[in-house]
């Protein structure tokens, strides 16, 4: 390798920076499992909004009149992890009359990350378009997202949705929450341990790049990082922040966590990252 190559690598192979990574996607998967069995919802599971193999989604619903839709994306670098291990990130949103959809998507390197977006802009369709049968409002839907995730929560408020399809409103969705997010993919050809299954190059990695678009609408992005991530990560929010800052409402520290940890957090009501998440559901 060369230097560049050490560099970037010790920059974004973030699974390199924690080593006991498996302890928090086991523990993400016992605490979904929990959720599950603990009856404080109505599910609908792997609902199917388009033909890929996993173009499918759990919905769970609260179990009075939901207020709101929040669709959470999961990350794993765009080639990895599943929505049945973050189910557990519904249940305070759920608590608190919101529906929540969970998503699964195709992953590299079967399909190309411009792929994976276009997917996610079927999956908010579809809830869209059968927002009055969920059962939740369709001017209050929200997204948010994990890692990859995050970048794919962010290309979503990108989208320019009359273009897609003119039934649909100018804004989709209402606002997002990135949290650990990615937003300028160059950055990731030069990571050979990730680019090798997303088989980027600067041109693909420019076209599902946010951090070099200009916000479509005025739909809010509230943002996290971890203080405890390593430089690329940080570099990236840092990134989202400046080119996004017409659109940042919050951004909210997280001083003591890491690439993993951070994600239970949104998942915890005593924590600010999930307090914010819900001021912007009540938003």
């Amino acid at each position: 390798m060369t230097k560049e190559t050490d560099y970037f690598e010790e920059m974004y192979n973030v699974r390199g920076s924690v080593p006991n990574h498996q302890d928090y996607f086991n523990q993400w998967g016992e605490k979904s499992k929990n959720f599950l069995s603990a009856g404080l919802h109505r599910s609908q599971i792997d609902v199917s909004y388009g033909e890929g193999s996993l173009e499918n989604m759990d919905i769970f619903q609260p179990k009075g009149k939901s207020s709101a839709m929040l669709m959470f994306i999961h990350g794993g670098y765009w080639r990895s992890l599943d929505k049945r291990d973050h189910s557990f990130v519904a249940e305070p949103f759920v608590k608190a009359g919101v529906t929540v959809a969970v998503i699964n998507y195709d992953l590299c390197p079967k399909v190309e990350i411009s792929d994976i977006c276009r997917q996610v802009v079927s999956a908010a369709a579809f809830l869209y378009k059968h927002a009055n049968a969920i059962g939740f409002p369709d001017d209050k839907m929200y997204v948010a997202g994990h890692s990859a995730g995050g970048h794919l929560a962010t290309m979503a408020l990108a989208c320019l949705w009359r273009q897609v399809d003119y039934r649909l409103p100018e804004k989709v969705f209402k606002g997002g929450l990135s949290i650990s997010g990615l937003y300028d993919l160059r950055a990731l050809t030069h990571v050979p341990s990730v680019n090798a299954d997303l088989m980027l190059n600067q041109d693909s990695a420019a076209k599902v790049s946010p951090a070099i678009m200009m916000p479509p609408t005025n739909a809010p992005l509230v943002i996290a990082v971890g203080g405890k991530e390593i430089g690329g990560f940080q570099d990236q929010h840092n990134r989202i922040l400046t080119s996004w800052r017409t659109v940042i409402a919050e951004d909210i520290p997280c001083p003591q966590e890491h690439h993993f940890d951070i994600l239970l957090r949104l998942a915890d009501e005593d924590h600010q990252l999930c307090k914010a998440a819900l001021r912007m559901l009540r938003s």
